[in-house]
């Protein structure tokens, strides 16, 4: 995200680097002390101010939170709650975790 080319504004850069992270990066994002579900979630409530399209998108990477093994499974709820907490937070994004916390 540091490169100078990276803009978090462009939709194509955003999935390429944030998206190739969350879900083709099992090793990464599904860590023993949630940095990937921080940073997961961290992003999301970045882009949502931005693209909340985009940013639902990325919330459905965690969708199947509750099939994780604990501790990832507690780690990842706890991101989504901390999306879901934000009171400004756009319908898409709230759709999708409202929905991914109710399952």
């Amino acid at each position: 995200m540091g490169h100078p080319d990276f803009n978090l504004r462009n939709p194509n850069r955003a999935r390429s680097l944030i998206f190739s992270y969350c879900s083709a990066n099992p090793g990464a994002f599904h860590r023993a002390d949630a940095a990937g579900y921080v940073y997961w979630s961290e992003r999301v409530l970045e882009l949502d101010a931005i693209n909340p399209q985009v940013a639902a998108r990325l919330a459905r990477a965690l969708d199947r939170w509750k099939k994780l093994a604990e501790p990832y499974r507690t780690a990842a709820r706890e991101a989504i709650a901390r999306v879901a907490a934000k009171p400004d937070l756009s319908n898409d994004v709230r759709e999708v975790v409202t929905r991914a916390l109710a399952d």
